[in-house]
């Protein structure tokens, strides 16, 4: 946990109505929701506003007629409040649910983002700094949508119609009031750059908060086998407290700002009472009116104080709008070219005849070829440089060499995780970047090193390859990896919870479900990264033959430091430094006594040496 990352780039420090526009997006897929927002905020502006009105019509009736219809003026002002209390019901209801509806849009909209990218983006982001923008971030830009942004709609509709009011009153006495608002903006300019930053470090330190807690939860056992506690705990100590100091500075600020916008609205009250006073004394107005504005005139600063609040919010929010649209505007560095997506729509206008992929192209892969390919991850030294290599329908294709050397690189760009730099990879002659991305990974079958299941049953995880496949299907391709026989020895079979992330078998037992796994979605290609480095010598040899049935007909790619998996294939690469140091099967590639014959034979007597230390283990 002692590496800290800084993913947090830099963004501009004032309010940014386009990140807000960008945002308001989402809340416009509601129209009906927004509609009723609208008529509530209209409607308690209005209310609010009408009852200092109807105080000075009963007061101006009293003084000036001698009397006044009080029954009259008490069925208005019940009116008024019966309408104040519909549209507040309306605002509170109509904005939960905007809120509701946003937060699933927005974390969707992330979700979906996310599955769309391409290894390299997650090569470079922790977890926990995904996880952050998909939970916190999420809802709090859902929260200051729904109830910020119509608060600020309400609070502006009252203080124009206070203002008109004001102004229809006494013109004078009116702008005397409005004066505050100068200095008023120039306090909130101020402030919003020194909330913004504040609140931009909280949302930085609690992403890395996130970050370190999935680190360390993931990484426990190692924490534990190196007594690594007191250190982790002191580093998380450290980013909590930059959290912390983050946040009391955000917190003090606003407590700065928001008694100073309260203190301008009581010298507005102050000016409203002398002038108001005077011109009453001096009987140019009525006691109404001068009760109205100086009801107003406290009234008047409300709406204000919330246009304060809700542009607090939005500058503390902002930082989490920039990060999530920011994910949202990532684009994908793999994707269909326009030309692909032509000929799928294309495609899709008619039912595809037999042998034909989505992309309107031939279904069926026969060889694939690595044309000059050079490759480089971001900007480091090029890992492939001019690597030519072409494997024919039907081949087994073994990669061994020392690690670093590049197997695995060629494996994630055969299946496109990432693309050369340079050069190409042809499927029958086209640019596998004119194909169809999602017809080329449909058609993979891969085991990678560390196996992942997915929370659910064990038949679930295996079904996850094909989900239409049925349960005879799921079956057979288990028992081709010789994984049917410990599933059904278990008390609920197929259906037995496999735990989040497997954690209920031992990694031999996840293997081979991943094994059946990428069987049951019956590649053309097939894939094995290190896949039976988890499984014990004699499960491997178990499974041999039903891969070796498997593997028929079929391009596959193996991965392999256990040299035995590997002595049928019928090609073995040497692979080091990027570049094909040896080629052949595995009788020519040892007749020839280079570097597979060394490792081969070191390896071998490595295990046989292992098999007599078992032996006498047992003995004794």
């Amino acid at each position: 946990m002692s590496a800290q990352f800084q993913m947090e780039d830099e963004f501009k420090p004032k309010l940014d109505l386009g990140l807000w526009r960008r945002v308001f997006r989402h809340a416009l897929g509601h129209p009906r929701i927004l509609a009723w927002l609208a008529t509530s905020c209209f409607l308690i502006a209005m209310a609010d506003a009408s009852f200092a009105l109807i105080t000075k019509w009963v007061i101006d009736d009293a003084t000036l007629n001698g009397g006044a219809n009080l029954v009259t003026y008490a069925i208005a002002y019940t009116a008024v409040a019966v309408v104040l209390s519909a549209g507040v019901w309306t605002f509170i209801s109509m904005a939960g649910s905007l809120s509701n509806n946003m937060s699933h849009d927005i974390r969707r909209a992330c979700f979906a983002r996310l599955q769309e990218l391409e290894f390299s983006f997650f090569d470079t982001r922790p977890v926990g700094w995904l996880i952050s923008r998909l939970t916190s971030d999420c809802d709090r830009l859902s929260r200051v949508i729904a109830w910020g942004a119509v608060d600020l709609l309400w609070s502006s509709s009252l203080v124009v119609m206070i203002s008109a009011v004001l102004l229809w009153l006494n013109f004078k006495l009116g702008l005397i009031v409005l004066c505050v608002l100068p200095p008023l903006a120039v306090l909130s300019a101020y402030f919003q750059r020194k909330l913004i930053l504040s609140a931009r470090d909280i949302r930085k330190y609690n992403s890395q908060v996130t970050a370190a807690y999935n680190e360390s939860i993931t990484g426990v056992r190692t924490t534990k086998t190196l007594v690594r506690e007191r250190e982790n705990l002191g580093e998380f100590e450290g980013l909590s407290g930059k959290m912390f100091a983050a946040s009391v500075r955000n917190a003090v600020q606003s407590a700065i700002y928001i008694p100073l916008v309260l203190t301008l609205g009581a010298v507005a009250a102050g000016l409203a009472l002398w002038r108001g006073g005077d011109s009453y004394l001096a009987e140019t107005i009525t006691l109404g009116t001068l009760v109205a504005f100086i009801s107003y005139a406290g009234q008047f600063f409300n709406p204000i104080n919330q246009m304060a609040s809700v542009l607090t919010q939005l500058q503390s929010a902002q930082a989490a709008g920039e990060r999530v649209m920011g994910l949202l505007a990532t684009v994908p560095g793999i994707k269909d070219s326009p030309e692909v997506l032509a000929r799928i729509e294309a495609a899709r206008a008619a039912p595809l005849p037999p042998g034909i992929a989505i992309d309107g192209m031939p279904s069926r892969i026969g060889t694939i070829e690595f044309r000059n390919v050079t490759f480089a991850y971001g900007d480091g030294p090029p890992v492939l440089e001019d690597f030519n290599l072409t494997i024919p329908a039907g081949a087994t294709i073994a990669l061994v060499g020392p690690s670093g050397g590049g197997k695995t690189t060629i494996v994630g760009l055969l299946c496109r995780f990432y693309e050369p730099t340079k050069g190409e990879i042809l499927i029958d002659g086209v640019d596998y970047r004119k194909r169809s991305l999602q017809w080329l990974q449909s058609n993979l079958g891969i085991v990678l090193q560390t196996p992942h299941l997915f929370k659910g049953t064990i038949g679930d995880n295996i079904r996850y390859g094909r989900l239409a496949a049925s349960t005879d299907d799921v079956a057979r391709a288990a028992q081709l990896v010789n994984a049917d026989g410990f599933i059904r020895a278990m008390e609920k079979g197929y259906d037995t919870e496999a735990g989040e992330g497997g954690n209920r078998l031992s990694t031999g037992q996840k293997q081979l479900v991943s094994f059946a796994r990428a069987l049951l979605s019956d590649p053309q290609v097939f894939v094995m990264d290190e896949a039976t480095s988890s499984i014990d010598t004699e499960t491997e040899h178990m499974i041999q033959d039903g891969l070796a049935q498997v593997m028929a007909g079929r391009i596959s790619v193996v991965i392999a430091h256990r040299l035995s998996t590997i002595r049928r294939a019928s090609r073995i690469l040497v692979i080091n430094k990027g570049r094909i140091e040896e080629s052949g099967d595995h009788a020519s590639l040892i007749r020839a006594r280079g570097h597979y014959f060394a490792l081969y034979t070191n390896q071998f007597q490595r295990e046989r040496e292992e098999a007599v230390i078992e032996g006498s283990a047992a003995v004794v």
